[in-house]
């Protein structure tokens, strides 16, 4: 098994309530791609209960098969249309970590 963990920052021009409307939007996409994504096993979205001391605001916690499950993800056409529809245009910092598990 593979771990994909992502932390974004939102852009900071956007208003709290703008924050919250944009990372739910993510949030929604994101998660929506179980079952569209071959080798993804489970894919969760963070973006509650955020403390004030974190310096990200959102967190993907996913699993895949195998490193080849992750390549797939990256390209596959479910996954790009989120990362570029509603990820990459709202937010400006992004941190990854993928391990074997």
């Amino acid at each position: 098994m593979v771990k994909h963990i992502i932390l974004w920052k939102l852009r900071s021009e956007l208003g709290a309530a703008e924050k919250r409307e944009k990372a739910q939007a993510i949030k929604a996409g994101l998660e929506g791609l179980k079952g569209q994504v071959p080798g993804l096993v489970e894919i969760h979205v963070q973006i509650d209960g955020v403390l004030e001391s974190s310096n990200a605001d959102i967190m993907l916690d996913s699993t895949l098969e195998n490193e080849e499950a992750l390549k797939g993800y990256a390209v596959h056409p479910a996954h790009v249309a989120v990362a570029n529809g509603v990820v990459r245009p709202n937010t400006e910092v992004r941190t990854c970590l993928d391990y074997e598990c």
